[in-house]
């Protein structure tokens, strides 16, 4: 179960890496971002990505007669959060030049909080969608 979490992840951070990159600088590097009509459009593929990855490992998880899909559809696309930091921490690391302790924890506070919030956005969406799928294919079973 934990390898298909974190494996159900890469997907919508992948979706997210380029665009990323800009935001990162556009927010540490004091660069300009004026690319919003194309983060939008990045922005509906990661909900598409997370809907779809979710809906897919809950399926094989359903096919496995485990009925406790709650958390793992949570978790399974909430798991980019992670590999978002991860990436803010090579980030750090590759294009900035901090000195001082306090930048340093500042900056990690604040990814810190950038990944958890994507970490809750992504894990609803993939929640709310496999709650739409797993409610739409039971809802349509008779019993009789």
């Amino acid at each position: 179960p934990a390898f298909s979490i974190v494996v159900g992840g890469v997907l919508p951070f992948g979706a997210v890496f380029i665009e990323l990159f800009f935001i990162l600088s556009s927010i540490w590097l004091h660069q300009y971002y004026y690319v919003f009509g194309f983060l939008l459009l990045v922005f509906l593929i990661l909900i598409i990505t997370c809907a779809e990855i979710s809906i897919v490992m809950c399926y094989f998880q359903l096919c496995a007669e485990d009925y406790h899909w709650w958390w793992r559809a949570f978790l399974t696309s909430g798991s980019s959060g992670l590999y978002l930091f991860v990436y803010s921490i090579v980030y750090m690391s590759t294009k900035m030049v901090m000195t001082r302790g306090v930048s340093i924890l500042l900056y990690v506070g604040y990814m810190l909080i950038a990944s958890y919030s994507f970490f809750m956005l992504t894990g609803a969406v993939g929640f709310l969608a496999c709650f739409l799928f797993v409610h739409a294919i039971y809802g349509a079973v008779k019993v009789e």
